[in-house]
């Protein structure tokens, strides 16, 4: 952390007085400091205490002597951490709105960012918070989780900004490069399939692929080599991600059979068709009986296909969306598939399932162990997939 240049954002939130137990930690570590602040700041500390921490004046007026202030920073530091990072700020930084300093420099900086988010409860959980925090994310910044518990307007909930003692040890982890899945060939499955029924329709489900691609982007992070073999979506490729795009249900098994072999871990993530048309027209079929019999026959099924041809070095993960029995389903879908993690999704909790931004999983592992999670952002449900992924790995090779 010595001689490391971090700029610290400070948004005007009651959690602000742990961005000052962050600055004194930086410091005594080593690290130089500058502050970035919001107007608001003033309601809740002191610009003299944040100074006198850092040394150096804090940057709140965009209108100072020095109009290229945001433009130095933005250049001068390895690290950006935004903490408290209220939804206002939030979405500003989401939407490239620039109108106090903070956002600016934002918008100017060169280097990652990590972003602390602080606010009540159903301002955490609300569409629009969850929209702009998955937009930020896939821009390239750490989203780091927020607690779950008793909150400033005497509410209980997620929205807690993470303590300064984790957020220290986030950027202690970033600048030491820990990369634990770092040499790991991933593959992973996304969005939904299409099955043609002639040049115009197909069957196909409500899948968005946000859970997939979240997935992807947080196991590039990670340090892993990752293929997204991705059904069609209006997702961006994650960073550092190579993507196979696919339509259909067989177009998808031929692609992910193709790498298999090479991969170290498999995730099954993507709402495959579990049938296909008999017949595919090669014209758009007319309206012209009052009913219409479709035939359909099985697709392949890419876990189970996977789970025959497991390597002993090789983890393979499958997703499971249930809307009752959740659990006996999932652990029959384990043993049948011959997988070694079920993500259980159940349609019965609200926030979950397809196209939300946020989702509820529980981990459906060997030998009856089952862990459940409270509702997250599908940024940070992939990261606690994805831990519980390694943690598997670890066991199953020592590697």
């Amino acid at each position: 952390m010595r001689g490391k240049k971090i700029i610290l954002g400070i948004s005007g939130s009651i959690a602000a007085y742990k961005a000052v137990i962050l600055l004194r930690a930086l410091k005594k570590a080593g690290a130089d400091v500058r502050v970035v602040a919001t107007d608001s700041l003033e309601h809740f500390v002191g610009e003299l205490t944040l100074s006198s921490l850092s040394g150096h004046k804090v940057f709140r007026d965009l209108w100072a002597e020095n109009w290229s202030e945001h433009v130095t920073l933005g250049t001068w530091a390895d690290l950006m951490v935004v903490a408290p990072a209220t939804a206002n700020t939030l979405a500003k930084l989401a939407n490239g709105l620039c109108d106090n300093a903070l956002t600016a420099v934002y918008l100017a900086a060169r280097c990652p960012v990590m972003l602390a988010p602080a606010m009540d409860a159903d301002m955490y959980i609300h569409p629009r918070t969850q929209a702009n925090l998955s937009r930020l994310s896939a821009d390239g910044c750490t989203v780091l989780p927020v607690g779950n518990g008793f909150l400033a307007s005497g509410l209980e909930g997620p929205g807690r900004m993470m303590e300064p003692e984790e957020i220290f040890e986030r950027i202690t982890d970033f600048f030491a490069q820990k990369r634990p899945l770092a040499g790991k060939k991933l593959l992973l499955t996304a969005g939904p399939t299409r099955e043609a029924l002639d040049p115009v329709r197909y069957l196909t489900n409500h899948s968005s692929g946000k859970m997939g691609y979240a997935l992807a982007q947080e196991a590039a992070r990670m340090g892993a080599e990752v293929t997204l073999v991705s059904g069609p979506t209006h997702l961006p490729a994650p960073e550092g991600v190579t993507r196979i795009g696919v339509n259909s249900a067989q177009d998808m098994y031929e692609a992910v059979m193709a790498h298999a072999d090479t991969q170290d871990i498999l995730i099954m993530a993507a709402a495959v068709a579990d049938y296909t048309p008999v017949e595919v027209a090669d014209r758009k079929i007319k309206k012209k009986e009052s009913e219409f019999v479709l035939t359909l026959k099985k697709t392949t099924d890419i876990l189970a296909s996977l789970g025959k041809l497991k390597q002993p070095r090789q983890l393979l993960i499958g997703f499971a969306l249930e809307t009752d029995n959740e659990l006996e389903n999932a652990r029959k879908k384990l043993q049948a598939k011959n997988a070694d993690l079920i993500v259980l999704n159940s349609l019965q909790d609200s926030g979950a399932g397809f196209s939300h931004d946020t989702n509820q999983i529980t981990l459906v592992g060997p030998v009856e162990e089952v862990k459940h999670f409270p509702l997250k952002s599908k940024q940070e449900a992939a990261k606690d997939i994805l831990e519980a992924i390694h943690s598997l790995y670890l066991e199953k090779t020592g590697q």
